[in-house]
């Protein structure tokens, strides 16, 4: 199964240019990544990425986290994926760009399982 990271575009660029990264922000705070599912991914967009371009969607194999990934309750009693670890940039499987489109909402591509 593949969770999903929505990163901004200097969040992405520090993680190519590091190879890790502790995720966002938030992410800093809460001291974990959050992630989401393909089916909570564009809620994710729409509640903390509002008109937001030039973001980047990753994709990472949730069994490839180990023991490191928890899936805890979170909007809605919903289970989400938060992974208590750094990321490494090898283990993003594939990255899509994640644009507006002419709705304002961000386009998410069609192959994101």
């Amino acid at each position: 199964m593949r969770i999903y990271k929505i990163f901004r575009a200097p969040e992405w660029a520090a993680l190519e240019q590091d190879g890790t990264t502790g995720g966002a922000p938030v992410d800093l705070a809460d001291g974990f990544i959050h992630f989401s599912t393909a089916a909570q991914a564009a809620e994710t967009a729409a509640k903390h990425f509002a008109g937001a371009d030039g973001l980047v969607l990753a994709a990472v194999e949730a069994a490839a986290l180990g023991e490191a990934l928890k899936w805890e309750p979170s909007r809605g009693g919903q289970l989400f994926p938060h992974l208590y670890r750094a990321l490494a940039r090898n283990e993003v499987a594939e990255t899509w760009p994640l644009p507006l489109g002419d709705d304002g909402l961000h386009a998410f591509p069609e192959t994101m399982a």
